[in-house]
């Protein structure tokens, strides 16, 4: 019901109050109170303008004396040279762990402990410049489309000078499958293993686990005297990757000759320089190299300069020290290729546990060096100062077996996170200069010390929100690639991995699947390839032991997703190729 009111009842008295209202607020703004109200009201304005004025102008100050940059460099074990002879290949064990308390973005890049195998060389190349390898390992690069905290693992072949490079089976450089440039440089092996093309998962909450790799050359092809059609030859290495983790052991991949000798083709002078037909270069060295770790740098009204980096981990054990690369091993033919070559000659089956009394350990010296550096765009390359880093880095706990570690001072901190100790490094540092020195050196300092007007206590990390969306990993779908035809034999399937992706598979027969449509081989060379993989699928399994087991700590495991059976009717012989990777 309508509420009655005054001028319900009196409608004439309307127009009257009207005036009468009016009236009184024309004479009472011609009064002092008014005037005195109105300069008081505008006063307060003006004030809180000129106070957010204020405001804005200090906080855009701050935004000002901010400046982008990043961390990196490299940490550099120290080892003793071992004899020429081990030229067969590698292993070793390294931690995994997730090396930022929060993943930053595609930006940010950084493998863990590492290496770099090259070929090895007896005289004078050739040519001025000749880079090839075998690096890759694990961590995080800028073309990881999904990338978590916890690490992933790439093979990293290097064909000449990065022309292309080969990171696993369908994975390479670039998107452009009518370019492949490297991208059909690996030959899926394992029929119980998937590899994505964004590399292979680690089990997500890895912390400090050590998960063992190596390359060691396999007879899987013979020799030939010709490449592509032309008069320089390709050897018979295929250089294996092998694993030991948790819940897998053994080869998985292997990189195609044809991926190394193709360069020779185009340049005769390279015929017998790669990988297909050399040795390996035993004493490499072994470093964790880090790209771009976000940080920011700020200067005070006093003109000093203060830096403050990503929140940036490393395992701790119950001693608080990190094991961070273990039992560096390296080995002659004998470890493995003599017998396996003399059983795919018809000779007897032998397991793939590789002959340690044909192998050396490469031991490690005390000591680590560190080339850490603030970069940015405003720091000249020749005033780029060093981090302190080993001011709170005691090395001296490592021994011969062990690249060990122990993080001390007050400015390290300790978290626990799923039973895993993580010591976290100094995040604010202080350019510090004496003398003559007018680079300086960055100096690790307490949050304390830093002055708010820097505003690097309030910066934030996580800069994923500006990154792209995730690409989808594809193969190419017309009929008459090497991927439809002669095609799969059985797929598709499908599985969910722990970085939220899902991977499309199928099984191919072992020298039906695209790699090797592409590595320069005969039909009847991949048929005799055929038959001594099915010798391998039938005789060495993912639990048996390949590579020298750790002296110490837990395996890592893989992402227990990737472990597959192969279909009834297929467990020899085929292999599961995973030709897409997305979301969904």
């Amino acid at each position: 019901m309508k509420k009655n009111t005054w001028y319900t009842y009196f409608p004439e008295l309307l127009p009257i109050a009207f005036f009468k209202i009016a009236r009184s607020f024309f004479w009472w703004t011609r009064t002092e109170y008014f005037r005195i109200t109105h300069l008081t009201v505008c006063s307060l304005l003006l004030l809180v303008t000129a106070v957010a004025t204020a405001q804005d102008a200090e906080e855009s100050a701050k935004e000002s004396m901010i400046r982008k940059a990043h961390v990196g460099g490299y940490m550099i074990t120290q080892r003793e040279i071992v004899d020429e002879l081990y030229n067969a290949g590698y292993s070793m064990y390294a931690a995994a762990w997730p090396l930022l308390r929060e993943y930053s973005g595609r930006s940010f890049q950084s493998g863990l402990f590492g290496t770099w195998m090259h070929p090895q060389y007896d005289g004078p190349l050739p040519v001025e410049k000749l880079y090839t390898d075998i690096e890759g390992g694990l961590g995080w690069w800028r073309d990881t489309e999904y990338a978590t905290t916890t690490p992933k693992f790439i093979m990293g072949g290097v064909q000449l000078n990065f022309a292309g490079w080969a990171n696993g089976p369908g994975a390479g450089r670039g998107r452009d499958w009518s370019d492949p440039r490297g991208k059909y440089g690996v030959a899926q092996l394992s029929p119980w293993l998937l590899w994505p093309p964004d590399g292979l998962n680690l089990k997500q909450g890895t912390s400090g686990e050590l998960f063992g790799s190596g390359y060691l050359p396999l007879p899987l092809t013979e020799p030939t005297s010709t490449t592509a059609g032309t008069a320089v030859p390709t050897g018979n290495q295929c250089w294996t990757l092998f694993l030991n983790a948790g819940n897998f052991k053994g080869p998985v991949a292997f990189f195609t000759p044809y991926f190394w000798s193709q360069a020779s083709v185009e340049d005769p002078r390279l015929s017998g320089l790669f990988l297909d037909q050399r040795p390996s270069e035993p004493n490499k060295a072994f470093q964790m190299e880090t790209q771009h770790i976000h940080s920011y740098e700020a200067t005070d009204s006093k003109g000093q300069t203060y830096a403050r980096m990503a929140p940036t981990q490393y395992p701790a054990g119950p001693d608080g020290n990190s094991e961070l690369l273990h039992r560096l091993m390296v080995y002659k033919k004998e470890a493995l290729w003599d017998n396996v070559k003399a059983w795919f000659d018809g000779g007897d089956a032998v397991d793939g546990k590789i002959k340690v009394e044909h192998a050396t350990m490469q031991k490690f010296n005390k000591g680590v060096r560190s080339n850490w550096k603030f970069y940015g765009e405003h720091i000249p390359k020749d005033k780029r100062a060093l981090m302190n880093i080993t001011s709170y880095m005691d090395a001296n706990v490592t021994d011969s077996a062990t690249l060990r570690v122990r993080w001390d001072g007050d400015l390290i901190t300790k978290s626990d996170k799923n039973g895993h100790t993580l010591a976290t490094l100094p995040e604010y540092y202080k350019m510090v200069k004496t003398g003559e020195d007018d680079i300086g050196q960055w100096v690790a300092v307490a949050p304390g010390d830093v002055p708010a007007e820097t505003g690097l206590h309030n910066v934030s990390f996580n800069r994923a929100e500006d990154d792209r969306p995730s690409l989808t990993y594809v193969t190419p779908e017309e009929g008459d690639s090497s991927w439809k035809n002669p095609g799969p034999a059985a797929g598709p399937f499908k599985a969910k991995l722990g970085d939220g992706s899902t991977v499309t598979y199928y099984w191919y027969r072992f020298a039906d699947q695209p790699a090797l449509l592409n590595a320069d081989l005969s039909h009847e060379e991949r048929e005799e390839m055929q038959r001594r993989v099915e010798l391998l699928h039938r005789n060495w399994k993912m639990d048996e032991e390949y590579l020298p087991p750790p002296l110490i700590g837990k395996l890592a495991d893989v992402d227990p997703a990737l472990i597959v059976t192969p279909p009834a009717g297929m467990e020899a012989g085929y292999v599961p190729i995973v030709t897409r990777q997305g979301l969904e």
